[in-house]
């Protein structure tokens, strides 16, 4: 590329970045969107600039092709122009000062058209509008959706706080309702057991009172048929002496056939419950021992009588409380209500049969209201103790059913009586088990029975 070429691109890149400029700082045409037209300023541009070229021209000197001539006028204009100064000075400032008032109505002027092309292209009023609008639209269901969400989460937290207080309150119902019942329970058990002690209370009256009658009217009876036979009293002085004990060692027959005093002491634990709490409690017949010392062994009070001076020495040994002598001598020599609980275990089938009454009389005589008198013996519905046990021991005289010791209880004033089968037969004769079921219960029951009253 040539020099001049080159020179002559360098000026049109020049131009057109001027050109770049002016367009930049001046609006030309009409901006799109903008429904009212916009004023040309460029004639006013223009005019512009030709004064701008004319106010610069003023005092200068028109060029000329050089040489002394032109020298010489050059020299001649700018005396004459440094001597007109003073004259021209202040249409000179005239003119710029009219320049640049120009310049700032052309830059204010063009101010009001670049708002104008901006109201034009950006701030248009629909399309502001119709923006406003879309983002109004989009926020609203921003807005909505965020608002649906939140609906949903407080509705999900009250649902599962509404569960919760359903949970808790069905909880706290439920152990009210526990409470309650558990309460009612215990209320209903103690009205009930209140009922009980009273019915029972009212049926020991009623037999006291039953039995209170039956002796006054007897008492009235007696008055009109006579005295008391004295055949009896000969017959109870016989059937006490029972000389065949002294001719034997009873303590070793009933090791022998009885059992061990361990054997013993499990059998009569069962009535340990019956003197629980009692004050002082009479063993007829003691033996060995073996109750007395369950009931020191609970804290109850309790003494024996017995009629075998062996049997006697061996229970004082052992730290017992017990006397040697007659059961109806000791009986008599007490005062009425001297105990509240009296045993005798294997006692009564020793007695001759008008003893027994008499035994029973004075052991209920010397009990204190509400004592308890607790007889065991061989049960002669069980024919399985006549063909073992019973007849082993030479001092028996005879069983008592369960029936006639209930009758002597009742008769003379013991109440409340209860009869407990003792020692299944079948328990300890295995063969019984072949027998039909209603011929084992009808006369193979238990081998021994206790029969339990209280003084009215």
């Amino acid at each position: 590329m040539a020099p001049g070429e080159a020179r002559a691109d360098e000026l049109a890149a020049i131009v057109r970045e001027i050109r770049e400029r002016v367009r930049q700082r001046h609006i030309e045409g009409q901006p799109p969107g903008l429904s009212v037209p916009l004023p040309d300023l460029l004639p006013i541009l223009h005019a512009r600039d030709a004064a701008e070229g004319k106010a610069a021209a003023i005092g200068t000197v028109n060029p000329r092709p050089p040489g002394l001539i032109n020298d010489s006028i050059q020299r001649l204009k700018r005396v004459v122009a440094r001597g007109l100064g003073w004259f021209v000075r202040d249409q000179v400032d005239f003119n710029r000062a009219v320049v640049d008032a120009i310049t700032e109505i052309l830059e204010a002027l063009n101010a009001t058209n670049r708002v104008l092309a901006d109201v034009g292209a950006e701030r248009d009023m629909r399309r502001h509008w119709m923006r406003w609008r879309e983002e109004w639209e989009s926020r609203l269901a921003k807005n909505e959706v965020q608002f649906l969400r939140t609906i949903a989460d407080l509705q999900a937290g009250y649902q599962y706080r509404a569960s919760l207080m359903e949970a808790n309150f069905r909880e706290m119902m439920r152990s009210q309702h526990t409470e309650f019942m558990a309460a009612m329970q215990k209320a209903v058990m103690e009205a009930q057991q209140k009922l009980w002690e009273d019915l029972e209370r009212i049926r020991l009256e009623y037999e006291r009172l039953i039995h209170s009658e039956l002796r006054l009217l007897r008492q009235k009876l007696a008055e009109a048929g006579g005295g008391v036979r004295e055949e009896a009293k000969a017959g109870a002085e016989v059937s006490r002496q029972l000389p065949i004990r002294a001719e034997l060692d009873y303590g070793a027959l009933e090791e022998r056939f009885r059992g061990s005093s361990e054997e013993v002491r499990e059998r009569q634990r069962r009535y340990v419950p019956y003197f629980l709490g009692r004050q002082r409690v009479l063993d007829i017949g003691c033996g060995r021992g073996e109750f007395l010392e369950l009931l020191q062994e609970a804290g109850v009070a309790a003494e024996g009588v017995d009629l075998d001076e062996a049997q006697v020495r061996w229970c004082r040994q052992r730290g017992l409380k017990v006397e040697r002598a007659d059961l109806f001598d000791y009986l008599e020599a007490q005062p009425e209500a001297a105990y509240d609980g009296i045993f005798a275990a294997h006692v009564v089938e020793h007695l001759a049969a008008h003893d027994v009454p008499r035994m029973v009389k004075l052991a209920a005589s010397r009990l204190s209201r509400g004592g308890l008198l607790a007889v065991e013996t061989p049960n002669p519905q069980s024919l399985a103790i006549f063909a073992t046990y019973f007849y082993l021991d030479p001092t028996h005289q005879r069983p008592l059913p369960a029936e006639l010791l209930r009758f002597y209880f009742e008769e003379y004033g013991l109440g409340g009586v209860e009869v407990l089968p003792l020692s299944p037969a079948d328990e300890h004769f295995p063969a019984l088990r072949s027998l039909p079921d209603d011929v084992r219960r009808q006369f193979f029951g238990a081998l021994d029975y206790a029969i339990l009253g209280r003084r009215l």
